[in-house]
């Protein structure tokens, strides 16, 4: 239903919000793990990864012991605890022990630099470390010196010369741990933002965030229940994946599947077969690999235990949703989330789905589309997106200024432009600074790499602008070619024709650059930036002419 605060043609969508009651003392822990064990599911397998199967009083021992021993290495509530792990059983019992003891975890990408984990480590101000100990070489090409607040690296896995031991730490401590009696907007753990559109931001999240989502999303969109298996290509230190693979299952009763091994088309269509997930979470970029991966055998693999596929990271061009459907029979439900909302706000619905569009807003969220005044525009007008939820992140750790300009009250100014058409489906048209005008008319980049995906030849396509010889603005193309497709001039034309017939001459790019690869974030996410400082290099070196 459509509400207005000026006239009928305005548009801000709300919803009701189903009743989500907490009670004021409450440890978002004792929720997602103690919970289960305390409703009879103690038996039941929680986590599958590899061979191992962990049930959910196994981990809630874990998670218990882990607790009890970071409070033996000095850890105070309200600290932060680092995490760098990759997706296992023990990423969520040290991610669910930290908050237990009403500490502050913060999950780390696993694909930076040492000198970006050494900003990240220093920024959070963390005495602990939690590492694995693949990923500890990269710790230690940091100089000590640079770590101005890290005192403890406790490593997980086999033990290191030197180092404190997780699994020796646990074996002392005891399976037995009250949770700390936190209140509901106390401070659980933060997420850092991916970086698509510059340096990571530090979102502070609350320990009633991730049950907010998991009611909203994974009950009322998902449907999601005790039988899920779920299988997430995002990784748990990324807020989609965090949802997909940990709190959301745990919050259902259900089954999720890790895997701490980098994900490929071979070994994700190797994992769903072996373990049959019921539910698939993955990113655009990922469904494009995977559409172009054959099976050796020649007979097609076997996605049948897929009841839904989920993507979001960015818009899912309609082209990827429906090849994917045809080669599939699965439809694809894209939808729209931040690390600072924490999960999913817009999504299509199954046998609703609108391809190429974010779908509409999931009932407890409201959405509004602006103008440069910030007045609700009319529909199919294009404007800049405000959320409202309660899973919003409370702010951006030690900056100010950039909190300020993003969270105006209970709003959070997504970055994002989006029209809304009559049917209440939002449509993505591309992030605040990726819009230009092309004679005149605004450009969308996602509409244009919509219309070149859909070309036999293109697996992936990122537009940005770029100054003719008259410094006049026209959009560029950057494309990745299907396995079975060559470069070429004639190529280059073709494609150029293609965008003509099917979006306008406007639109269509005046130049196209064949690349291996698009710049983007361990997420997934394009970082367009990235291309648009290449650009400006390339343009500076040899003007276009």
């Amino acid at each position: 239903m459509l509400y207005s605060a000026t006239d009928s043609e305005t548009l801000i969508e709300k919803v009701a919000p189903p009743l989500i009651t907490l009670p004021e003392t409450f440890n978002a822990a004792a929720y997602f793990v103690d919970r289960n064990v305390l409703e009879g599911r103690g038996s039941k397998i929680a986590i599958e990864s590899g061979d191992e199967q962990i049930s959910y009083q196994q981990l809630l021992d874990r998670t218990n012991r882990t607790g009890n021993a970071l409070r033996q290495l000095g850890v105070r509530r309200e600290e932060r605890v680092v995490l760098l792990l990759p997706d296992s059983p023990d990423f969520l019992s040290c991610f669910f022990g930290i908050i237990k003891i009403g500490a502050v975890a913060v999950p780390t990408n696993t694909f930076l630099r040492p000198d970006e984990y050494a900003y990240l480590f220093n920024d959070t101000r963390a005495r602990v470390l939690l590492v694995h100990e693949t990923l500890l070489p990269l710790v230690q090409l940091i100089p000590g010196n640079r770590l101005r607040y890290m005192r403890k690296i406790v490593v997980v896995g086999e033990s290191k010369p030197g180092h404190l031991n997780l699994s020796d730490l646990m074996a002392a401590a005891t399976p037995e741990l009250e949770p700390a009696p936190t209140n509901k907007d106390d401070v659980a753990f933060w997420l850092y933002s991916s970086g698509s559109t510059g340096a990571p931001k530090g979102c502070i999240h609350l320990h009633h965030d991730m049950v907010v989502c998991t009611e909203l999303y994974a009950k009322g969109i998902l449907q999601m229940t005790e039988q899920d298996r779920c299988y997430s290509v995002a990784r748990l230190f990324f807020a989609y994946g965090l949802g997909n693979a940990g709190y959301f299952p745990l919050g259902c009763g259900a089954t999720t599947i890790l895997s701490p091994a980098r994900p490929t088309p071979a070994g994700i269509f190797a994992d769903i077969e072996r373990y049959q997930p019921t539910l698939f979470f993955s990113v655009p970029s990922n469904y494009a690999a995977l559409l172009t991966h054959k099976s050796e055998s020649g007979v097609e693999f076997d996605l049948s235990s897929v009841r839904h596929a989920i993507s979001a990271g960015e818009s899912l061009p309609s082209p990827l949703f429906e090849r994917f459907k045809q080669r599939f029979g699965i439809e694809i439900l894209d939808g729209l989330g931040s690390t600072e909302t924490l999960q999913m706000v817009i999504s299509n619905r199954p046998g609703e789905v609108r391809p190429g569009s974010s779908g509409k807003i999931i009932p407890g969220y409201e959405a509004k589309i602006v103008d440069l005044d910030g007045s609700p525009v009319a529909p199919g007008e294009i404007g800049s997106l405000l959320i409202k939820g309660d899973s919003t992140c409370a702010a951006y750790w030690n900056q100010h200024e950039k909190s300020q300009d993003t969270f105006e009250g209970h709003w959070f100014r997504t970055g994002d432009k989006y029209y809304q058409d009559e049917d209440g489906y939002f449509w993505y048209v591309g992030r605040a600074d990726d819009l230009f005008k092309v004679n005149g008319r605004w450009l969308s980049p996602p509409e244009v790499e919509s219309a070149l995906i859909a070309h036999p030849a293109i697996r992936e396509a990122a537009v940005i602008a770029r100054d003719d010889e008259s410094k006049l603005t026209k959009p560029a193309a950057y494309v990745v070619l299907n396995p079975s497709f060559h470069a070429s001039n004639e190529l280059v034309r073709e494609l150029q024709d293609w965008v003509v017939q099917r979006i306008g001459a406007y639109k269509h790019p005046r130049w196209i650059e064949f690349v291996s690869e698009l710049p983007k974030t361990a997420t997934g996410k394009l970082q367009r930036f990235k291309l648009r400082e290449l650009q400006a290099q390339k343009d500076s070196e040899s003007p276009p002419g």
